[in-house]
């Protein structure tokens, strides 16, 4: 493939057009997308919104936009998307959906919240997620009806100054996606990878809990959130994991309140036992050392 089309596209889509590969793989996603969470709170404020309307003129809104993660990066909460979906539908809202961390991730088929909760996509008025993360490659998608995906074509500074993805990124994409839509086959590799990826997350989650720890997120999200509230251990946390050969990201204020400081462990499928074993391990003997099991 990089003999004949290249390691690059060399310039925009709409200067030199549209590759066969990039239309197939944008078809491929289409099919294989169907195309904090407090909602009382987020009810109140788009009533307020249509009541009171712009803040300096009192003009009505043109359009109500709600905004939200499928996983919350730093929380690992799964977002209530059927609560959602009945404010967005009672008050004539749009709905913008962000699938960066649940694309792949979430669903018995790995296709997101939507999946997740048994809910029909085409109710999302904008679907957006990272190839960057389940897919291991780069860029994204935008999924939305016909009218909105023609209007960012022709619109969206990116289609005129920004190159397209590279052929061999588009190809290790698309070979993912083609994998993931074999769920349906429980004895597939995909179903399989999905299966284990579930096992994982609840297994893991479920140790740290049992050694005290204090763990943020839902059950099933893979994003799992330790809660360490102090910046100073949390560093040292970082820095010993980071010893042992394990990788975390932690956050702290300002980024977080002055006492919510956590990190942040993303868990695979291609995580073995004995590799969670090892991880289990070294926070157990670390955690106890910097006094952050909290239970």
């Amino acid at each position: 493939m990089i003999k004949q089309l290249g390691v690059g596209i060399g310039s925009t889509a709409n200067e030199i057009g549209r590759q066969q590969m990039y239309s197939e793989l944008e078809c491929l996603v289409a099919k294989y997308l169907g195309v904090e969470d407090n909602m009382d709170d987020l009810e109140r404020i788009v009533r307020n919104s249509i009541i009171e309307g712009q803040p300096k003129t009192r003009r009505e809104w043109r359009k109500i936009m709600i905004i939200v993660e499928g996983i919350y990066s730093m929380e690992g909460t799964i977002v209530s998307l059927p609560r959602i979906l009945q404010i967005k539908k009672k008050y004539k809202t749009y709905l913008y959906l962000d699938e960066a961390h649940s694309i792949g991730a979430l669903g018995s088929r790995a296709k997101g919240v939507c999946d997740y909760y048994g809910l029909d996509p085409k109710d999302v008025d904008i679907l957006m997620g990272t190839f960057t993360k389940s897919f291991g490659a780069s860029g994204g998608y935008i999924g939305g009806n016909k009218r909105l995906i023609d209007y960012l074509r022709q619109k969206s500074a990116d289609f005129y100054y920004a190159n397209p993805m590279s052929p061999p990124v588009m190809r290790q994409i698309y070979s993912v996606i083609n994998e993931l839509m074999q769920t349906n086959d429980s004895q597939s590799n995909a179903s399989q990878r999905v299966q284990r990826l579930h096992r994982n997350t609840t297994y893991f989650r479920q140790k740290l809990k049992d050694l005290g720890f204090h763990v943020d997120g839902h059950t099933d999200s893979p994003v799992i959130i330790l809660l360490v509230y102090l910046e100073s251990p949390l560093k040292c946390l970082m820095r010993r994991l980071f010893e042992c050969g394990i990788g975390v990201v932690g956050v702290s204020f300002p980024v977080t309140t002055l006492l919510g400081a956590k990190a942040r462990i993303c868990m695979s499928a291609s995580h073995s036992l004995q590799t969670i074993h090892y991880i289990i391990d070294c926070l157990d003997r670390i955690g106890t050392d910097l006094h952050i099991k909290y239970n």
